[in-house]
């Protein structure tokens, strides 16, 4: 190797993104090893040192269920559109708290990563893109639940099932929530760095959006401009479409769907584009 620097040949070059659109996703692509690493990093260490370890996966959904059982069908008296509360409720909370945890995990990614990314230079990307893929196998396990729940249903007779080629939309559903728990979570994770008030705001706003998002009812409950407005939601025709999979009962809007997937892509374009542009000066920030 020369000593001159100008004739030195390096094997790799690191240098701010100059551009808005530069977003260099092969070099994401080239560390999907260390995607990998933090997957397990954060699949293990949500448990490592409770009692239960993953049966909380279980828990959970199934104690929210409950609750939910209790404070809105017996005391609040809504309808679950002729579907057993405690499957009506499941299936809204499986989907949702996939989201909710992506978004939430997703936004601190700067401020709870600070230290690493002082240190060593890699692409910041693949931290939030870990955080959506490790929930994947929370979601795994709770769909897993989920049709356990289904088929005592259906075995004891209180709810038929038909399996359909519309099931195979189910992957595409769980990847429009994956876009946006991953596009809001970078465009958050991005403006926290200087306005660390927005991720209390944050916290507040996914319980409210919860009640925009027909997870503890059913959307045809919901009339004229009441309706027309949760439909702005593009959640609304995910979980709808969701629950019409997986128990016949809900509202299959394609059109919906399509406003969905359009929301969800410019989002992530954004999330990444604004992610890309924070990342080169977060430090003096942060």
């Amino acid at each position: 190797m020369s000593n001159n620097p100008e004739n030195t040949t390096w094997t790799e070059i690191i240098t701010p993104k100059k551009g808005l659109l530069d977003f260099n996703l092969k070099e994401v692509w080239d560390y999907r090893d260390l995607i990998m690493l933090f997957v397990r990093r954060d699949f293990v260490s949500s448990y490592k040192q409770t009692v239960l370890g993953p049966i909380w996966f279980f828990i959970q959904p199934l104690l929210t269920s409950v609750i939910f059982i209790v404070i809105f069908t017996q005391i609040a008296q809504l309808p679950t559109a002729g579907v057993p509360p405690l499957l009506f409720f499941l299936t809204g909370i499986t989907l949702w708290n996939y989201f909710s945890e992506s978004l939430t995990k997703t936004s601190n990614v700067f401020v709870s990563n600070a230290g690493i990314f002082g240190k060593v230079y890699f692409p910041r990307l693949t931290n939030p893109i870990s955080i959506v893929i490790s929930g994947l196998f929370k979601l795994g396990i709770q769909l897993l639940l989920l049709l356990l729940v289904l088929a005592y249903y259906i075995i004891n007779g209180s709810l038929s099932f038909e399996l359909s080629f519309k099931l195979l939309w189910l992957p595409y559903l769980i990847l429009l929530m994956a876009s946006l728990g991953l596009g809001l979570g970078i465009i958050f994770s991005s403006l926290t760095t200087k306005y660390r008030d927005l991720s209390f705001l944050l916290q507040f706003g996914i319980q409210l959006l919860m009640y925009a998002t027909p997870v503890i009812y059913p959307l045809e409950t919901a009339k004229g401009k009441l309706r027309a407005i949760l439909e702005l939601n593009p959640l609304t025709s995910i979980v709808e479409c969701f629950r019409s999979l997986i128990l016949g009962q809900g509202v299959y809007d394609f059109g919906g769907i399509l406003y969905s997937s359009i929301f969800a892509i410019v989002t992530l374009f954004l999330g990444i584009m604004i992610f890309n542009q924070i990342e080169k000066s977060f430090m003096d920030t942060v």
